[in-house]
């Protein structure tokens, strides 16, 4: 009797854990994704890079490409993300200032240039100095720019032609884009005959060429800083941060044109 009981007992409970097994099991979650906020000028680098490091280390990255100043309005306004790359230092220092980023970690990046771009097929060399007359090459034409008074390579070509003293008289025909890749993008379909962008996206599109490259001394420094954002919870966040900063990305900067900065 007592052996028929424990029979019925074993029994009975293997078949509860057939049936409630799936129901007690605990699921695996899987590991939340590295977001990354970064200037659309970066994106061939760190497309290269965020490959790179998920070939290495396993995990998953994902970046948003856009305007340094829309990026930081979005960090604002509570978007999730990780880390952000701003291509001036101008809105680091806004989110930076509303504790928005781990200060800590804040580091400067990489440099880069602003140069005019113009289609391929018409590009004539351009000598970029004081006066030289950009109104009458535009012609009836637009100068492709990131907006000015928020898209960090607005800001610079602006201040570059107010230092070379020709702003007042190209004031007029700017067509101001929502990032430098959208700047470029009109220069490359042909719907403005030059633009002011960075060296690294003017070698990154095969449609367009470089005429003139502006001097050093005729705008602000052009410094990409980068940091960790303070609501990043992501252990993986560090990893990445990390990789960007070492000297594992440094070819993959260097091959787009930028300075890496040590």
């Amino acid at each position: 009797m007592r052996i028929r009981r424990r029979h019925w007992i074993m029994t009975v409970a293997a078949l509860l854990a057939v049936w409630l097994g799936p129901l007690l099991a605990v699921p695996t979650l899987a590991a939340e994704k590295v977001t990354v906020f970064a200037a659309a000028s970066l994106k061939n680098a760190l497309d290269d890079i965020t490959a790179a490091w998920q070939k290495q280390s396993g995990k998953e990255a994902t970046v948003s490409y856009a305007a340094s100043s829309a990026l930081a309005k979005q960090i604002e306004s509570g978007a999730p993300a990780d880390i952000f790359i701003s291509a001036d230092l101008d809105w680091m220092d806004y989110v930076a200032k509303k504790n928005l980023i781990k200060a800590y970690t804040r580091k400067n990046l990489l440099g880069n240039r602003i140069v005019l771009v113009a289609s391929k097929d018409k590009a004539e060399p351009v000598e970029i100095k004081k006066g030289f007359d950009l109104a009458k090459l535009l012609g009836e034409g637009r100068l492709a720019m990131g907006a000015v008074d928020s898209v960090p390579a607005g800001k610079y070509g602006k201040a570059a032609l107010e230092y070379l003293g020709v702003w007042s008289s190209v004031e007029d025909k700017v067509a101001g884009a929502e990032s430098v890749r959208a700047a470029l993008l009109l220069v490359s379909r042909g719907e403005a005959p030059y633009g002011i962008v960075y060296q690294t996206d003017a070698t990154a599109d095969k449609e367009v060429k470089i005429v003139g490259t502006f001097p050093e001394d005729s705008h602000p420094p052009i410094i990409y800083p980068t940091a960790i954002l303070s609501d990043s919870k992501n252990a993986d966040a560090v990893s990445l941060f990390d990789y960007i900063k070492s000297e594992k990305a440094v070819p993959f900067f260097e091959k787009q044109g930028f300075t890496v900065l040590r």
